[in-house]
């Protein structure tokens, strides 16, 4: 009898908990804030507040930073924490590069309207490239599409739909239901995930160049999700292994990150318009 409860009790706890994370799946995915408290003035960086609406009216907001001469202009997704104040690191490490860069949030984060959603999060990305295309008229083929952790899924995504200069993929998860599966590998995550965000399906669709970067070290997003991503991708294509954990690689990895930032770009630049290229090396 006394096992009988054991198991019985064990069994519910296992339901219970199981009933926890399917109902706080949008909680645990997305963690915006609203509040933006600095700006690229902050860095003595020039930019340009932007405001514009996704394809179903969600009013977004963003920051324009222009570079002088820039050749290509990024387009960065941030990750699924915080705000675009939070990538003002990278922000300024871009500028640095000569990028001109448009960096948003989505809808439910920093200061654009709406609730976060998988759909929305999309809509949210190609309403920022039409920005850039539209009102700023760059050329898609000047545009980078970059995206970290959540949003390098949000950038595949992004990239299969329109024909960018280029995809860069940092830290990002091959799906939705892999991450949940390392996370919570006793649970039967894949049966009742709320979400796709299918990086790996959406990066075999992309037909431009495209680099990963991923680090050993990161304590996230697991070193082999950055090589299935790479595996899957099209040429022409590369990997970039950096240091550091998932959140600060880009700044540990120091003067190594940026010199494969700065190959990158020459490569990028060496491309004739519509030429295709098989390797990238």
């Amino acid at each position: 009898m006394i096992l009988l409860y054991l198991v019985l009790s064990v069994v519910l706890a296992y339901a219970v908990w199981g009933l926890v994370l399917l109902f706080m799946q949008r909680r645990l995915l997305y963690r915006p804030i609203r509040e933006v408290v600095f700006a690229p003035s902050d860095r003595d960086l020039p930019h340009e507040d932007v405001v514009f609406h996704s394809r179903d009216g969600v009013k977004l907001t963003g920051w324009y930073l222009p570079a002088l001469n820039a050749h290509f202009t990024l387009l960065f997704c941030h990750g699924n924490g915080g705000n675009i104040m939070h990538v003002l690191d990278s922000m300024e490490l871009f500028h640095r590069m000569g990028l001109s860069c448009l960096v948003f949030d989505y809808r439910g984060y920093g200061n654009s309207e709406g609730t976060p959603t998988e759909a929305g999060t999309y809509r949210d990305a190609r309403a920022a490239f039409d920005w850039l295309t539209q009102v700023k008229r760059i050329p898609a083929d000047r545009i980078i599409i970059c995206g970290r952790s959540l949003g390098g899924s949000i950038a595949a995504h992004l990239a299969a739909e329109v024909r960018p200069a280029a995809l860069v993929v940092e830290s990002a998860f091959t799906s939705y239901p892999d991450i949940g599966a390392r996370f919570y590998p006793y649970m039967p995550v894949r049966l009742f995930a709320l979400f796709r965000y299918n990086t790996l399906a959406h990066i075999r669709k992309v037909h431009c160049p495209v680099m990963v970067v991923h680090s050993r070290e990161d304590d996230f997003v697991p070193f082999d999700f950055g090589q299935r991503l790479f595996q899957a991708a099209n040429e022409p294509k590369q990997f970039v292994e950096i240091t550091g954990s998932h959140n600060d690689g880009f700044l540990l990895s120091g003067d190594q990150y940026k010199e494969a930032w700065a190959r990158w770009l020459d490569f990028l630049k060496g491309i004739p318009a519509e030429a295709t290229v098989r390797n990238v090396r």
